[in-house]
């Protein structure tokens, strides 16, 4: 009798020493997931193709260059809106980012960086001077140019943003809700561009912060972007 009592609570012992980290486990991502933002995207306004970047014509293989937008039209409350975009590393050719209105021949911005490092970048249209006019259409494009001069090697990757009207409600919320939910109260609004946007500049400032992260790339995930899902989820840099 006191041997099968002493066999059974070993036995006992040994199943909370083997489960209970799997629950654990099991535990944490149900609350990463509980908090992840879920992209909700806008009704209204035409589809439109994202463009996608690969290595042609850089000379670096496997070199992936993406903007980070929804393949339709994104939208933003801001007049001045950052845009973000990953690169899957350097590159020693010049990169442009071009922007341009609906129904115009000529952009309204067009502007060459150095990409001098890999990850999700940005560049922020207001220290630019560029100014989103409501309820229009804008192209917006980053290119890698290896030869300026045969621009059909350019490797290019583009999606459309459209500026709407702030909803008194969706703010209201976002502000009460503290900073580290506003994005997720943006991203069900089908703020696609305020919720990346809010995210990054908390990334930008915790960059250690393993969960931003996790949000930022669940978020890539629901659009198709897997290369940025990826760099994300590897984790903080």
């Amino acid at each position: 009798m006191r041997y099968a009592l002493s066999t059974a609570l070993m036995l006992s012992v040994a199943i909370h020493f083997f489960v209970s980290p799997a629950a654990g486990a099991d535990n944490s991502r149900a609350s990463v997931a509980a908090t992840a933002a879920v992209y909700k995207p806008p009704m209204r306004g035409a589809p439109a193709s994202r463009i996608g970047g690969g290595s042609r014509g850089t000379g670096e293989a496997d070199f992936v260059l993406s903007v980070l937008a929804p393949d339709h039209t994104g939208f933003t409350t801001q007049a001045q809106p950052t845009l973000y975009w990953y690169a899957s590393g350097p590159s020693i050719a010049t990169l442009e980012v071009t922007v341009i209105a609906e129904a115009d021949e000529l952009p309204v911005l067009t502007q060459n960086l150095n990409l001098t490092s890999g990850g999700v970048q940005s560049f922020d249209l207001a220290k630019h001077g560029v100014t989103l006019k409501p309820d229009t259409e804008y192209e917006w494009f980053v290119s890698v140019v290896p030869d300026p001069t045969q621009r059909s090697k350019d490797v290019t990757s583009g999606g459309t943003i459209r500026r709407v009207s702030p909803d008194p409600a969706v703010q209201a919320r976002a502000a009460a809700s503290g900073e580290r939910q506003a994005p997720i109260v943006y991203a069900e609004a089908g703020l696609w561009y305020d919720a990346i946007d809010a995210l990054s500049r908390l990334i930008e400032r915790h960059p250690g912060d393993a969960e931003l992260h996790a949000q930022r790339a669940a978020l890539f995930d629901q659009v198709g972007l897997p290369a940025a899902a990826s760099y994300d989820r590897a984790g903080p840099r």
